[in-house]
């Protein structure tokens, strides 16, 4: 076997994979086939990919698209190796992703695959990052921000929103109550999407719009807040501060609070102790 995948997250209709090939110039190109929809992200190296929609080399910062039920074939003959971020998406769910782009018409990917573009960067560097520091409740979100740019892009979709509407943003203010209340807790997207009757998809795009951050980076902000505060307020371990907040170790609370506060919450402690 050339090729490993490792789950890195998952829920129903969807999951996503961290994708390793070290296939080679001198490997044969294997037929497989598609059990879902697929939006794989190149993050290294370069592959030929042959599909139902024709041929495309994939480099890294392209997306290769892959629909459900058909088969393809990935060669090397241009150099050794790849690594992809691979998210896979149910037809159910991919449908209702599809309903929720304004324009889109099909459920079917016309391409074999989207070249880099500005469009894509940021977003996948977002993917990358999360993949790296192992932050696995950010996949969710990223997997639905990912297939819904691609189905824009393939339908030739012109990203224009309309702004929310008063029911969108009486849904939206419901769940940063929500959010609120239970930061401590572990909430996710589909969780919020059904408290609203919405889809996830469709509720990501309004909250979004409403907040300017998606849900799980706001219920990350408030939670590296309200540890903040404790922090300034109390004497209590760190540790215990960062597990009460709702983070699962100290390490990654640590690395959160100094990416937004701009320092360690020792330093933050610290200096605050020192001013008052």
């Amino acid at each position: 076997m050339t090729a490993t995948a490792n789950t890195l997250a998952s829920g129903p209709g969807w999951h996503v994979a961290d994708v390793i090939c070290t296939a080679s110039a001198g490997d044969r190109p294997v037929e497989e086939e598609h059990r879902d929809f697929c939006v794989a992200a190149v993050t290294s190296g370069t592959f030929r990919y042959r599909a139902r929609q024709g041929t495309a080399m994939l480099a890294p910062g392209s997306l290769l698209l892959g629909n459900s039920g058909t088969c393809y074939e990935c060669g090397h003959e241009h150099g050794s190796g790849d690594r992809c971020l691979s998210f896979h998406f149910g037809p159910a769910y991919m449908d209702r992703i599809v309903a929720d782009v304004p324009g889109a018409r099909t459920l079917t990917f016309a391409a074999p695959r989207l070249p880099p573009s500005p469009a894509l960067a940021p977003l996948l560097a977002e993917a990358e990052a999360a993949r790296e520091i192992g932050d696995a409740d950010a996949f969710e979100e990223l997997g639905l921000r990912i297939a819904g740019v691609a189905v824009s892009m393939v339908s030739g979709v012109t990203d224009v929103r309309p702004g929310p509407s008063r029911r969108d943003q009486q849904r939206v203010a419901d769940a940063v109550r929500r959010i609120e209340l239970d930061a401590e807790a572990a909430i996710s997207l589909s969780a919020l999407a059904d408290g609203t009757a919405t889809s996830p998809y469709h509720f990501l795009r309004a909250f979004r719009q409403v907040v300017g951050m998606t849900p799980y980076q706001y219920l990350l902000r408030t939670r590296l807040h309200r540890a903040a505060v404790r922090l300034r307020m109390s004497n209590d371990a760190i540790s215990a501060i960062a597990f009460e907040a709702g983070f699962n170790d100290l390490s990654t609370f640590n690395r959160r609070f100094r990416r937004v506060m701009g320092e360690t919450p020792g330093r933050y402690r610290a200096r605050r102790a020192g001013c008052s």
